[in-house]
């Protein structure tokens, strides 16, 4: 318990030093640099890059290589490119889009893996897509995307509010850089990793089989690229039933989830989480239990209004995938329509 409140302390303490300014500044570096960015494009581009808001093309996502819309930075001018870096960071922190950064470069790695061209467009550090949607900056609702190969990220904002901060997918192949190259040894995925395998071992027999769902992995995160995620039922145990230490390691484990946004977008969504009902959390695994077996392992993180998805089972187990939903609220659904009915009267 003391651990617990320790990180709720944590997390309090940083929002109670942020609060003042730090909201603002939120909406006001992240509507700033999707203005900057837009600016900087030609009208060819912008083309591209520009949506309007109820465009359907604003809720089609992929973590796949895949032909997308959207501007990449391959076509951008190298200012173009640092100022459609400049919009990613002020969503995420420091450590998440360090991990962004890591994952773009596995193109690199794979490229070397898979034996491919060093002009090879199916695996590109560069093919990577900006869009924006509807009026930026303005009172009426906008949003952003980032994405590409293992990684797509995306913001809804609204009358100088950031809305909706998910879906957010980030994955990894391989999870485990093992080839002679440069970026050898790296794990991107490593803590949200570790800190499952430590969770899952210090469950009870009885909580273990609370927790599992199956004895094999699943091949892949179970809600896929859906425009509204849901799973039929909420498996595993609660955390309600972990003790003091269990629950601890819970939340350290979401925590590297949620901090992958800034600390204010961090805090925003915990509370959505904590309003929600964190006894009603649930912690499910499926797959092996015994880590560096080359067999697949799978676990999830589920409650009313979030879920946490991490499938390690392509290639040998070295290939992660992780995506965070928020069940009511993903692409800003939620909270756009309570704007809207309270704009009707």
């Amino acid at each position: 318990m003391k651990n617990f409140l320790s990180f709720l302390l944590s997390i309090s303490t940083l929002w109670a030093s942020a609060q003042v300014v730090a909201p603002q500044r939120v909406k006001d570096d992240m509507a700033e640099a999707a203005q900057g960015f837009w600016k900087s494009l030609t009208v060819g581009q912008r083309t591209q890059a520009g949506f309007a808001f109820t465009d359907d093309e604003r809720v089609n996502w992929y973590f796949v290589p895949h032909e997308r819309k959207g501007l990449s930075l391959k076509q951008m001018t190298s200012e173009q490119r640092n100022l459609a870096w400049a919009l990613l960071k002020t969503g995420l922190s420091d450590g998440g889009y360090d991990k962004a950064k890591q994952i773009t470069d596995l193109e690199n790695v794979l490229r070397v893996v898979e034996n491919r061209p060093p002009n090879d467009t199916y695996r590109d550090p560069e093919g990577y897509f900006v869009s924006l949607f509807g009026n930026i900056g303005s009172n009426d609702p906008w949003g952003w995307r980032f994405e590409g190969h293992h990684l797509s990220v995306q913001f809804t904002s609204l009358t100088g509010r950031v809305l909706a901060l998910t879906p957010l997918f980030m994955g990894s192949n391989p999870g485990q850089v093992r080839a002679d190259v440069p970026q050898k040894g790296r794990e991107i995925m490593k803590e949200e990793t570790q800190r499952a395998f430590e969770l899952i071992h210090s469950l009870s027999t009885d909580q273990l089989k609370q927790a599992t769902l199956a004895k094999k992995a699943f091949g892949n995160i179970l809600t896929g690229n859906s425009r509204r995620a849901s799973l039929e039922r909420m498996d595993g145990l609660t955390y309600a039933d972990m003790n003091a230490s269990q629950k601890n390691q819970f939340l350290d484990l979401l925590k590297i989830y949620l901090n992958r946004y800034r600390i204010t977008l961090a805090r925003q969504q915990f509370d959505r989480i904590e309003k929600a009902g964190l006894d009603q959390l649930r912690f499910a695994w499926a797959g092996d239990t015994t880590p560096g077996n080359n067999v697949g392992y799978y676990y999830r993180i589920h409650g009313p209004m979030l879920l946490v998805e991490y499938d390690n089972t392509q290639n040998d187990a070295n290939h992660v995938h992780t995506v965070v939903r928020d069940l009511t609220n993903d692409f800003g659904d939620d909270l756009l329509r309570e704007h809207y009915e309270r704009a009707k009267h």
